[in-house]
């Protein structure tokens, strides 16, 4: 089809989730990232004794809800589409392993960052999938113009945090957004808090330092220069910080540490009740989402009994992994690894250290090495699947000592 007559296409998103081919996608998914070992652990209440070495897991880990769903959706796109050119825009989660999975089934990851010369090519017989962040609205709108097949894998409790700032948008309340200015759902949502006329403001902050800044202007002992510097990249076009901090509504990113938001909404309140004696301008509401909130509750729980270090496995630009690892450190030695060829001999752990923010090599804790006994912790993030979770604990063990047979044995598994 010509390209001027393409661009008046605009298509249905695509429901690939018919019930024959669910049934190839579950088997076929189940086969990439399916764990015996996992599931019968998790049988066992999280925890295997062998030899001197316990090995406890956290009550929730790995995959979501949403995650899944992501997942069976991409993998049906290609079950319904075999023979045409599929795109995601990006990555459809933060996973190495399941992205390089979608690679090999020829889905072709497009620039998230900005609409590259890669969208202007796109088609009306191609078909575009939407990751499980979201895109932006001009993305969006892009691949509408396109006339593609669209198959949206975003999640729920996004599109939840999307109901919430538009409203704010509607209602002329700048949205104060908790998450990482250059994090693809961040990015999304910041898009929906400037309101069906674009006419919408936002501001986005993460840390506590950025809300105490943010404070202390509500409270009148700001720069204003210094504000429009400071928040170059995670604010609205044209925000003026004295008009558009007037009444607020704070949303955030899904995968934050919850405390961290509850502090944020707390000290912005208190900002707003100082300078206007009330409330009235001061909007929240909780969009932390439940299986992140679930995975940090479950990680509190199992630091109340004693462990000797904790493995956090997941893709290193994962935010719901991140936040499990400052959960994790707090309390004892916690390592951050992709996945068990992260643990590369009995001498080094290979691990992303979230201060250095690089991967490093770090020396074993020696009682890994000896013959005491030692309680070793394992979580991992909403994004990571359970045979990545399986390939850690059997590393571990065999490094201790301990072999596949024992494991299988242990757990009452019988070897395939």
């Amino acid at each position: 089809m010509p390209q001027s007559a393409e661009s008046n296409v605009k298509r249905s998103r695509v429901n690939v989730r018919r019930p024959d081919v669910m049934e190839l996608v579950t088997a076929e998914v189940a086969k990439h990232y399916k764990s015996s070992i996992v599931e019968r652990l998790r049988d066992h209440h999280g925890e295997m004794v062998i030899g001197n070495t316990t090995i406890r897991l956290a009550e929730q880990f790995g995959f979501c809800y949403g995650v899944e769903r992501a997942i069976d959706l991409a993998y049906a796109s290609r079950k319904v589409f075999p023979d045409q050119r599929i795109f995601l825009i990006g990555e459809i989660i933060h996973n190495p392993e399941v992205n390089r999975q979608l690679v090999e089934m020829n889905i072709v990851s497009l620039p998230w960052q900005e609409l590259s010369a890669d969208y202007e090519n796109l088609t009306t017989d191609d078909v575009v999938i939407v990751p499980a962040f979201g895109a932006p609205t001009h993305f969006m709108d892009k691949i509408d113009e396109k006339g593609c097949n669209i198959v949206d894998t975003t999640c729920g409790d996004v599109m939840k945090v999307w109901r919430r700032v538009r409203t704010y948008a509607k209602d002329g309340i700048t949205s104060i957004i908790h998450g990482k200015a250059g994090h693809e759902e961040t990015r999304a949502t910041a898009s929906r808090a400037m309101g069906e006329d674009g006419h919408g403001h936002y501001l986005i902050i993460l840390t506590l330092e950025h809300t105490d800044y943010v404070c202390r202007y509500i409270n009148g002992q700001g720069n204003r220069h210094e504000f429009l510097q400071k928040f170059a990249e995670a604010m609205s076009p044209g925000f003026d910080p004295d008009l558009h901090l007037l009444h607020v509504g704070v949303a955030n990113q899904t995968t934050m540490l919850k405390s961290e938001t509850e502090e944020i909404q707390r000290r912005i309140r208190e900002a707003i009740v100082r300078r206007d004696g009330n409330a009235d301008r001061f909007l929240m509401f909780d969009t932390i989402c439940g299986a992140t909130q679930e995975r940090q509750d479950a990680l509190f729980d199992m630091l109340r009994k004693p462990m000797d270090v904790l493995f956090v496995v997941g893709g290193y630009n994962s935010s719901n992994t991140t936040h499990l690892v400052e959960i994790g450190e707090q309390s004892l030695p916690t390592f951050f690894i992709r996945n068990a060829e992260c643990l590369a001999s009995l001498e080094q752990i290979i691990h992303f250290d979230l201060h250095e923010k690089r991967e490093i090599s770090s020396t074993y804790p020696d009682f890994l090495l000896g013959n005491r006994e030692a309680v070793i912790g394992i979580t991992a993030g909403a994004s990571c699947p359970n045979n990545l979770i399986e390939d850690t604990i059997v590393k571990i063990l065999d490094l201790r000592g301990t072999g596949i047979t024992e494991i299988h044995t242990t757990l009452g598994l019988t070897e395939s």
